[in-house]
């Protein structure tokens, strides 16, 4: 039976006005059967009765204006979540070691988690029906896996033969008024070169639909065994791949007033490239994908570096990324060091547990991370890189903050911004009676 079951009520929500319980199970509102928590909220806009199921009765609810958010959590508001169908050649989850949690092997592709959280959806699973619904119910925006418009490549790269259809699928809902967000992960030697030119202009065609294009490069572990042969993007390749980028930017922000183009973080420090300044991301519309979070970190400690005081309480902590950030935050822990009794150490973790490849900080492990500080004189606090972490506590390897920090014996906290790493750094400093970090926005 399809319907809505509810898990929890808001005592000050409209689901409580209206008399909704915890286990009710909302079955249509007027004739419109609730397949998930989209339509409800669709529905109930304005709707005029709501069907419910209560201990094997069914009942029939008048629906009012709404006074207030709803205040209802649902057991399973997605029903059943919508798996990829894909056999893509550079899928990170194939690249996994065995024994991983099962929620890191899931593949979701759905469509409405990409309206709904910003998850990336290939559109591949998606029938006509399915796109008529993203227009009907404004669906909008959404996050699309493109890697290559030319239909013939695009099934081959992702090993399914509806893959082709993203032009015509994409100009269906540029013409239903559907803001899309597109992604192209770059496989050196198969959807670069003129293949990439093909894809961005066919992208930039559909302007302003297209609201804007996304260039990251292959992501590849030490488990690929039996897997297609790829390599990773070079320093050379992401340097070429830069200026490439730039100057679609130049071209585009000339005939539209947009660069619509961002290249992935990753790739300027790859090849050692400056960030461009914040105003060249236009509202970074794919921070989530790794575009701009590098900058908007500069952006931060450029903010913070005048207010740090000449000195604190003694403290010796260790500041632990990856590789491939080491060099943005050098001059960080550089300028942490010049303040009277702070010692900051930085502590560049190599990935032994994907493989030396793998050099973002949010695929670091928590073994990874103890091997490279249990050989290092015990610090007062360890601060690790926030997106290591599932709900701040979880590493990939299922390792826990507590535990990592139990091993450790010290405080060991998870830092995003650096606003949280200098007040972490003071909080700890100011235990020793010295004073604390003093910010007013906090």
């Amino acid at each position: 039976m399809r319907g809505l079951e509810i898990k929890a009520v808001d005592p000050q929500g409209q689901g409580a006005l209206l008399g909704l319980r915890p286990g009710d199970l909302l079955l249509r509102v007027d004739e419109n059967t609730l397949r998930d928590i989209i339509d409800f909220y669709f529905y109930t806009a304005s709707g005029r009765r709501l069907f419910l199921r209560r201990d094997g009765r069914e009942l029939v609810l008048r629906l009012p204006e709404p006074e207030r958010p709803w205040g209802l959590d649902f057991a399973h508001p997605f029903g059943s979540v919508r798996r990829c169908a894909n056999r893509c050649l550079f899928c990170f989850v194939d690249q996994q070691p065995p024994g991983l949690r099962p929620t890191l092997s899931f593949k979701d592709d759905d469509y409405r988690l990409s309206f709904w959280e910003g998850n990336f959806t290939t559109l591949t699973n998606c029938t006509r029906k399915d796109l008529e619904r993203i227009v009907e119910q404004r669906l909008s925006p959404l996050y699309i896996s493109v890697h290559t418009t030319n239909p013939q490549l695009r099934a081959k790269l992702m090993g399914n033969p509806r893959a082709g259809l993203i032009m015509e699928q994409l100009k269906f809902l540029a013409a239903g008024g559907i803001t899309l967000h597109t992604q192209i992960v770059l496989c050196p030697g198969i959807n670069d070169g003129v293949e990439l030119e093909r894809t961005v202009e066919d992208l930039a065609s559909l302007y302003p639909a297209v609201a804007s294009i996304a260039v990251v490069p292959v992501g590849l572990t030490r488990y690929r065994q039996g897997l297609y042969p790829l390599r990773p993007v070079s320093r050379e390749e992401a340097a070429l791949l830069l200026e490439k980028i730039h100057s679609w930017q130049r071209k585009f922000h000339r005939c539209w007033g947009t660069r619509l183009v961002y290249a992935a973080d990753e790739l300027y420090l790859l090849a050692g490239s400056p960030l461009p300044p914040a105003s060249a991301y236009e509202g970074f519309p794919q921070l989530e994908n790794g575009v701009g979070l590098a900058r908007q970190f500069l952006s931060g400690w450029e903010k913070l570096k005048p207010r740090l005081p000449r000195e604190a309480s003694p403290l010796r902590a260790v500041i632990v990324t990856g590789v491939l950030a080491a060099g943005l935050l050098e001059p960080v822990v550089a300028r942490l060091n010049k303040i009277r009794g702070l010692e900051v150490e930085l502590v560049v973790v190599e990935n032994e547990f994907f493989g030396p490849t793998v050099t973002v900080a949010g695929l670091l492990t928590g073994r990874d991370i103890r091997r490279a500080l249990l050989s290092r004189p015990r610090p007062d606090l360890v601060m690790l890189p926030a997106v290591a972490l599932k709900d701040g506590h979880l590493f990939l390897d299922d390792l826990t903050l507590d535990e990592l920090a139990a091993e450790l014996g010290c405080r060991v906290e998870a830092a995003g911004t650096p606003e949280e790493l200098v007040q972490l750094t003071f909080q700890e400093a100011a235990k020793g009676g010295g004073k604390g970090w003093e910010n007013p926005l906090w």
